[in-house]
């Protein structure tokens, strides 16, 4: 049969799989997960393209007859001068605003390291090993070809990061059907992806480092943990009332931390991550209600995506490209070579590279429902960097520079070239992408639950390392 072959292949039914499920690659998961990666895809994308239009509407007034407008805009200086805090619009965006996101990303990795995929190292070695490779591959890419250049060899980082509400966003547009596993395995790539690159900020691009601050952002920061931990205790089951109360603790730890000289997205990721995830309904109880995490994540990630993520990019994506001979200089740029060789070339090889590794080296492999193209496709999917290349490259460079200037174009570019390059190849495979959907919505029994993702808990009990069935 020909590769090509856009029908769901005997081999591809669930029963043909139950012999090796539990060492597949690109596995769907459970029904739950499922569910809870839709919802949280759908609402990232609105963000997305909210997003995409906010950059659009940058680079348009950036390189307008008004142009001087938007940058006095985005430079206008607002805040409490005593306290540190009179800041630029765009450096409010990029250091407040994005903690939100932040803060969305530490409840993510939280809940994937309690309950989800990264808890068990058989189902998270694929998704962390392929972001590692996603991570190291683009950064030596974007290094060689800035090697000799010492004012631009500090932006290695750029195009080690990936933007899921951007990604989603294509999806959208294009109309993929992108099978669920494919969706989870983008959704968790990008979530450690995340990780990698709030360590590599916190690390590599924090200087002059206050300890005095630093040390006073423990006590709130402390309490603040306490409270999150024991909010039921003093807040009963109404976890709706113990964010009143914690987000100005929180607010706090932020300040602390900004005057401290760390970015201030890393007390973003800290706070969520300090928020107690419940492992599984049954352990909080028939009449314990929503978890924090989850009450914190519904009131936050629509403020993320509707606006804090949109704002920060209208800030950043603006970029006086100079005309058509700006554009050209800048694209032959060492940095925009190496940002768009990082992201769109690095990041596949990477991860794909990455995965494959893992098949060989031990006992995973490709799920038989999907082709090593399927992951070239969600790869360059990754490989749309935006919103954490954007904070990267003001992190990198001296704002207005013209290294600073290219890397926006760079990011911008590869963003633009990885989405259309998934856009041909995952449209390519839809039709074979809609024939696994069909198959993942049969339900015989009309029990609510599709057939398949019940014969996969049975499969996934009788593969158990314990033996235990």
């Amino acid at each position: 049969m020909s590769s090509h072959d856009p029908t769901v292949r005997p081999e591809d039914h669930p029963e043909h799989r139950a012999q090796n499920h539990g060492n597949d690659t690109l596995r769907r998961g459970s029904y739950r997960e499922a569910l809870r990666v839709g919802e949280i895809l759908r609402k990232e994308t609105v963000g997305g393209l909210l997003l995409v239009a906010a950059a659009l509407v940058a680079i348009v007034w950036a390189n307008s007859p008004f142009a001087d407008s938007y940058f006095a805009l985005r430079d206008l200086e607002v805040g409490y001068e005593p306290w540190h805090l009179k800041l630029s619009l765009g450096t409010w965006a990029a250091d407040g605003l994005l903690a939100i996101f932040f803060f969305l990303v530490g409840l993510e990795l939280k809940r994937e390291f309690v309950a989800g995929d990264l808890r068990e190292f058989r189902k998270s070695v694929v998704p962390i090993t392929a972001a590692i490779g996603g991570v190291v591959v683009p950064a030596a890419i974007y290094a060689a070809i800035n090697l000799s250049d010492p004012e631009t060899s500090g932006g290695w980082a750029i195009p080690t990061a990936t933007d899921i509400a951007f990604a989603v966003a294509v999806l959208a547009i294009i109309g993929s059907h992108l099978p669920t596993a494919l969706r989870l395995f983008l959704l968790t790539l990008a979530v450690v992806d995340d990780l990698l690159a709030i360590t590599i900020i916190a690390v590599f691009y924090s200087e002059g480092v206050s300890v005095q601050p630093l040390l006073l952002a423990l006590i709130p920061f402390a309490l603040y943990l306490f409270l999150a931990q024991k909010y039921r205790r003093f807040f009963g089951l109404k976890a709706p009332a113990a964010w009143l109360i914690l987000l100005p603790l929180g607010v706090v730890v932020w300040a602390l931390v900004h005057e401290a000289g760390i970015h201030a997205t890393v007390a973003g990721v800290l706070l969520g991550f300090a928020v107690p995830v419940i492992r599984s309904r049954a352990s909080g109880g028939p009449s314990a209600g929503p978890g924090l995490a989850e009450v914190f994540e519904h009131r936050f990630r629509p403020l993320s995506a509707g606006f804090a993520v949109p704002v920060f990019a209208f800030f950043s994506a603006g970029v006086a490209v100079g005309g058509w001979e700006g554009l050209t200089s800048a694209l032959s740029a060492p940095v925009t070579l190496g940002i768009v060789g990082g992201l769109v070339l690095g990041k596949p090889i990477g991860i794909v590279g990455a995965t494959w590794l893992v098949t060989k080296l031990t006992r995973a492999r490709l799920d038989p429902a999907f082709q090593w193209i399927d992951l070239v496709g969600v790869a360059l999917l990754a490989g749309i960097g935006f919103t954490v290349s954007l904070l990267i490259a003001e992190l990198s460079f001296v704002p207005g520079s013209l290294p600073g200037d290219q890397a926006k174009v760079a990011i911008l570019t590869a963003s633009v070239l990885a989405a259309t390059l998934a856009s041909v190849l995952l449209r390519a495979r839809n039709r074979r992408y809609r024939e696994i959907e069909r198959l993942e919505s049969v339900d015989a029994d009309h029990d609510g639950i599709p057939d398949v993702y019940e014969e996969d808990e049975v499969r996934e009990d009788e593969v158990r390392p314990d033996g235990r069935r």
